[in-house]
This record gives structure tokens, C-alpha cells and sequence, in this order.
């Protein structure tokens, strides 16, 4: 009909016409990211521009993975003939155990693929490893530097090295094509915060003592 030609545009219709602010500076960031993420890919594939150089980066993959950090703080734990050691590694363990949950989690409910560009070659994965986000290597390197620092009583070139390993792994992944940049952030950020859970829940023969008595 003629009058219905200036009619007002359904609430709705409205909204779909005019994005929020906030919608079209998320979906840049999201551009951004994407496109970023692969310029940084340079060790994606062997015919990548530092494809020579993916041996190395899957070595430094593989020393931030979980399966050896586990069985490490678990050997550890068994040889341990003092307690002070054995209530920090305890703890290490609970920090390592906790990370895989909250990890796992965060990728089950948020399912972001990873890069187009990945191969699907990493070292030991399980079914929720196929989403992106977070970088659980990212999340772990920086509970476990945050940890080591705090705990472990060590020289400035150690703790130097500390921390390089921790930002070293976490760019790693997205040259390895692995991760986006934005999935690496935010894992250095729920590393960082999950050592604060396990500072708060620390595990001593006072709070623990079934624990301990294993031990």
C-alpha cells in the first residue's frame, strides 16, 4: 500500500541496518586477528618462508605440552625424599591438573576452529584439541613460569630463561599455525590468572593431610 511506504522499520529490522559500534569493532579485531595470525604463520608447512625452522618450533611444542610437564611433576613427586619438596610439587601437579580442565572447557564451550593454515600434526592431542581457543600451551607456560618463580629458588640468568621459554612457547604456536594471536592473549592471561586460584587453594599437610599421607 501508499502509506505503508514511510512506515517505520520494525525494532529488529532497525537493529540488522544499523549495527552497534561494539559489533563492527569486534568483527575488525576478529579480521584483524585472522589476518595477522596467518602472515605470522611462517612456520605453518615446510614450504612456509621459515619452513626450515618448524623442526625446532615442534620441539619447543612438544616442551610445553602437558603429557611431559604430568609425568615430570608425577616422577618428581615419587623420588621426593623431603616435604617441603614434595607439598611444591604437589601443588604443581594440582596447577597442571587444573589447567587441562579449565583449558578443555573453555575450548568445548567456545569451539573456535583453529587456523586454516594448521596442520593437524601436533604431538598427543585429544578430541577437544581440534578448537583453538585458548592456547593451552600459551595458558600453561605462564601458570608454570608464574609457579617456578615463586617457588623455586633460582639464579637471575635461570629466571630469565624462565620467562623466555614461557614467551618463546606461546609465540610459537601462532608461527606454527596452531593458534591465532587472540587465542595465545588470552591463554597467557588464564595461566596467569589460574596461578592465583592455586596460590589461594594451596594444598598443605594442614589442609590436605589425605593428600599427603600418599606421599
Amino acid at each position: 500500500p501508499a502509506g505503508a511506504a514511510g512506515a517505520p522499520l520494525p525494532e529488529e529490522d532497525c537493529m540488522k541496518l544499523n549495527p552497534s559500534f561494539v559489533g563492527i569493532a569486534l568483527s575488525s579485531l576478529l579480521a584483524i586477528d585472522l589476518w595477522a595470525s596467518k602472515r605470522l604463520g611462517v612456520c605453518a608447512g615446510e614450504g612456509s618462508a621459515w619452513g626450515s625452522a618448524r623442526p625446532l618450533m615442534k620441539v619447543i611444542e612438544v616442551s610445553g605440552h602437558g603429557i611431559p610437564w604430568l609425568l615430570g611433576t608425577f616422577y618428581g613427586l615419587c623420588q621426593s625424599d623431603s616435604s617441603a619438596g614434595r607439598e611444591v610439587l604437589l601443588n604443581l601437579l594440582f596447577a597442571l591438573l587444573l589447567d587441562l580442565v579449565m583449558v578443555a572447557a573453555v575450548k568445548g564451550l567456545v569451539k573456535r576452529p583453529r587456523p586454516t593454515h594448521n596442520k593437524m600434526d601436533m604431538f598427543v592431542t585429544i578430541s577437544v584439541d581440534k578448537y583453538s581457543f585458548p592456547s593451552g600451551h600459551a595458558t600453561r607456560a605462564a601458570l608454570v613460569c608464574r609457579f617456578v618463580l615463586r617457588h623455586l629458588v633460582l639464579a637471575v640468568p635461570l629466571r630469565v630463561l624462565v620467562v623466555l621459554w614461557a614467551l618463546i612457547v606461546s609465540i610459537s604456536r601462532v608461527m606454527l599455525g596452531r593458534h591465532n594471536m587472540t587465542d595465545v592473549l588470552f591463554g597467557l592471561l588464564l595461566g596467569y590468572a589460574l596461578y592465583g586460584v592455586v596460590e589461594h587453594c594451596w594444598l598443605s599437610p594442614a589442609t590436605a593431610p589425605a593428600l599427603f599421607a600418599l606421599w
